[in-house]
């Protein structure tokens, strides 16, 4: 193999190990607490937001690239740096800064949410 291919290859596994490691923390948050899982998803969210403020979650995204963004903890980065970018020019763009960084990521999820209702019926579930 080439040592193009062992560099993708070296960047898929640091994505899979960071992305896993994450999910198996919220795993561990779900056996063994009684959070919700809305309770959950914030304080994910919220420790990428703290961790962003720290300085902590950037070199992370910078080794494991999508296995640091995905997670619903990398929409919190990407809210707390949008802002952070947004704060140096005023108060204004700290806000409008959050949200112009995640607004591609949301107009996705809105696109292919309707979508998808366009394919697949809804009905509701009888127990």
């Amino acid at each position: 193999m080439g040592a193009e291919v062992l560099t993708i290859l070296f960047a898929f596994f640091k994505a899979f190990a960071v992305g896993g490691l994450i999910c198996a923390v919220a795993q561990l948050v779900i056996n063994f607490t009684d959070l919700t899982a809305g309770k959950i998803l914030v304080l994910f969210m919220l420790a990428g937001v703290a961790l962003t403020a720290l300085g902590l979650y950037q070199p992370l995204v910078e080794w494991a690239g999508a296995g640091a963004t995905v997670p619903i903890s990398g929409f919190g980065y990407l809210l707390a740096s949008g802002a952070m970018k947004g704060a140096q020019e005023g108060l204004f763009e700290a806000l409008t800064g959050a949200l112009a960084a995640a607004s591609a990521g949301v107009s996705a999820a809105v696109v292919f949410s309707f979508l998808a209702s366009l394919v697949f019926r809804s009905h509701t579930k009888h127990n």
